[in-house]
């Protein structure tokens, strides 16, 4: 019996602890009464707890800046550089990188452009550089990475792999979080790029006061993300969300009409022609005009179907196009209400180019998490000196 007991103990010390670094994350300064209150502990019960954290890295001492008269009440907050997260975005112009701490504050970040064209070995490179120039910058080593979530296009399944479909040449065969656990030993997750954008919107973006959400990624490429009670949905095999797959939707065409608008400069790049096809719309160019409102007739029949299926509450415009949402929003309202019978409130990403790479984060940072509160912190915890 006395072992039983002093094994209820420490569980019973651990679970106060996970209670009190619940309370703190994401939160202003606290002093131990204000803890107290939060987690429902006794004030002396949580003044130990607190002290252990302390001496354990979880938890900062906050001085007092002096503002204050007489003897201020300690102050105290979680570390949120106890650890670290990565998310990456493997895309098919370029590799971005971003770093957070544990509250997700975004620290550093590394962007390095990819050929549309290039070979799974040059995409990996580029990826590899991209992450060590990273870590470089923050002075970390892989090491000292908790988790790890790489965004990549096309559907992914239990493998991590993208065997269904992928526009990036050969990328089929390639297994990030293989590649990536030579370097590191966390976690490491590979989600759809279209997912991780829809998560990101709904934890930074647009869609924050929101938990049935269809995101459309609106560019040289179409896709969407869905967010059902607050939960992503990725289907038995990943591909949840993949409408553009079903050609009579018309998603797979859809950009054609914006590339290849009449008048388009023969010497433009192929990623300027959109912004010129904008651009030229803003000014009332017929032929501009005409291309953007077939585009939006097409994007409309997907959407249709993914609302009439999910009767989201809102419908993000993400991707490159939502730059231009102003000429988007209102004749693709329209289409909605001629094809759905309720139409859900649009609304345009402003998260830009970062949208995947912050979902990312945010899915590195629920690996966290659930690793903290189901295996204990001390299973954890490693800090840095």
């Amino acid at each position: 019996m006395p072992e039983a007991a002093g094994v209820d103990v420490s569980r019973l010390r651990e679970i106060n602890s996970l209670s009190v670094v619940r309370a703190m994350r994401g939160q202003p300064p606290a002093t131990v009464t204000e803890l107290a209150t939060r987690t429902g502990l006794s004030r002396p019960g949580t003044d130990v707890v607190v002290r252990g954290l302390v001496t354990e890295g979880w938890v900062q001492v906050v001085e007092p800046d002096g503002s204050s008269v007489g003897r201020p009440a300690r102050r105290y907050r979680f570390n949120a550089g106890a650890g670290h997260v990565l998310g990456v975005d493997v895309g098919g112009h370029k590799i971005l990188v971003l770093l957070a701490d544990l509250e997700g504050q975004v620290l550093h970040s590394h962007r390095l452009p990819v050929e549309p064209d290039a070979d799974p070995a040059a995409r990996l490179r580029a990826v590899d550089t991209a992450i060590s120039q990273c870590l470089s910058d923050a002075g970390m080593r892989p090491e000292q990475i908790w988790a790890v979530t790489v965004g990549v296009t096309g559907p992914v399944d239990a493998t991590g792999r993208t065997t269904l479909f992928t526009p990036l040449p050969g990328w089929a065969s390639v297994s990030p979080a293989e590649h990536l656990s030579a370097r590191f030993t966390c976690p490491i997750l590979v989600e759809n790029d279209c997912k991780l954008a829809a998560v990101a919107e709904r934890w930074k973006g647009a869609a924050q006061d929101a938990d049935d959400i269809v995101y459309l990624l609106a560019g040289m490429r179409t896709g969407a993300g869905l967010i059902l009670d607050g939960t992503l949905r990725r289907g038995y095999g990943g591909a949840a969300g993949e409408i553009g797959a079903l050609k009579a939707v018309r998603w797979l065409a859809a950009p054609s009409h914006i590339e290849n608008c009449p008048g388009v400069p023969g010497d433009i790049h192929p990623n300027d022609k959109a912004a010129w096809v904008f651009e030229r719309a803003r000014e009332g160019d017929r032929h501009a005009r005409t291309a953007l409102r077939r585009y939006v007739k097409d994007l409309a029949v997907g959407a249709a179907a993914l609302v009439l299926t999910l009767d989201p509450q809102v419908v993000i415009l993400g991707g490159g196009y939502s730059r231009s949402a102003d000429l988007l929003i209102e004749p693709f309202e329209r289409e909605l209400g001629r094809l759905c019978l309720r139409v859900p409130e649009i609304r345009a990403s402003d998260l830009g180019a970062d949208s995947v790479a912050l979902g990312a984060l945010r899915v590195a940072l629920d690996q966290v998490d659930a690793r903290l509160f189901t295996d204990g912190m001390p299973a954890l915890l490693t800090l840095q000196a």
